[in-house]
């Protein structure tokens, strides 16, 4: 039912997405308290979490039933969420929606994750050149950050068209907040989006970015799974890093979260749990995330 060995480890030496060494986004994207030491998760804010997922996993599933929001358990666990935009084909660009979420006077974008049976899925993440970001899409940005292009090629496709909509929809309902979620590529996508939104955004519109097995890219909460081997790609020694933000689950209702950028000394931390790939568990990737699993086979 997964993808191949072979396959993820393809995926994993092409998951360089953006080096930032000392750039810091020049709109601060909402952010929680940040913790000084390792701090066990109540079981209330994990059980926060689940909504995040559940629009992750919905992302894999086809526009065809994400229009009527009509994708099984991932829609049902949301029922007042209303999409009003979808698009992408799985392969050459990857599905995506966007919509309403009354409950947290919110607009969700979310973000589908690599397909591996579909060919131009996989040499999106096989494109490693970096690049600079365009000046059009994030104004104003270092022309120090540095992209992988096939992710920003990815991006720009669908940008502008996705930002129209969440104007529209800020407009219609009065909507304070902005959340990008995705997992895996997804995940690096919405990340992008979230720095994309907050260059393109009013200030009073708060950035919220949930992402779910992500490369180190950026800063924002991100949810790591047990020994998942993506979130340590591409190396430190490449110049990439994460900051501040790491929730990791350690297994059913036992999360925790994790200091410093990049650079935890805890054992419960990703970066000293996984040092390498060898110590890993590819399989973690996929999840479950408070009970959720996340990939083209679980859209429910």
């Amino acid at each position: 039912m997964l993808a191949s060995f072979a396959y993820l480890l393809t995926l994993l030496s092409a998951l360089g997405v953006v080096a930032m060494p000392g750039i810091t986004p020049p709109v601060a994207p909402e952010r929680r308290a940040q913790v000084t030491r390792v701090t066990p998760m109540p079981q209330s804010q994990i059980s926060a979490l689940a909504p995040y997922t559940q629009f992750a996993r919905a992302a894999y599933c086809s526009p065809s039933v994400i229009q009527g929001w009509r994708c099984g358990e991932a829609c049902e666990a949301v029922p007042s969420f209303k999409v009003s935009l979808t698009g992408g084909n799985g392969n050459s660009m990857q599905y995506y929606y966007v919509g309403y979420w009354p409950s947290n006077n919110s607009v969700v974008v979310a973000r589908q994750g690599t397909d591996p049976t579909q060919l131009l899925s996989v040499l999106t993440d096989t494109n490693i050149k970096k690049d600079n970001l365009d000046p059009t899409l994030f104004p104003g940005i270092d022309n120090s950050v540095k992209v992988h292009s096939g992710f920003a090629d990815e991006h720009a496709d669908s940008a502008r068209i996705i930002l129209t909509e969440v104007r529209s929809l800020i407009s219609q309902h009065g909507a304070t907040s902005v959340t990008l979620v995705g997992h895996s590529l997804g995940g690096a996508l919405a990340e992008l989006d979230c720095m994309f939104m907050a260059l393109n955004l009013p200030s009073g519109i708060a950035i919220k970015g949930v992402t779910y097995g992500t490369p180190r890219i950026t800063d924002f909460q991100r949810i790591n799974n047990k020994r998942d081997i993506v979130p340590i790609v591409p190396g430190r020694f490449l110049g990439f890093s994460h900051v501040k933000g790491e929730v990791h689950i350690l297994g059913r209702h036992n999360a925790v979260e994790c200091p410093g950028d990049d650079d935890a000394s805890d054992p419960q931390c990703t970066i000293m749990s996984v040092p390498n790939i060898l110590v890993g568990n590819v399989f973690d990737h996929f999840g479950p995330y408070q009970g959720i699993y996340l990939g083209t086979t679980f859209c429910t």
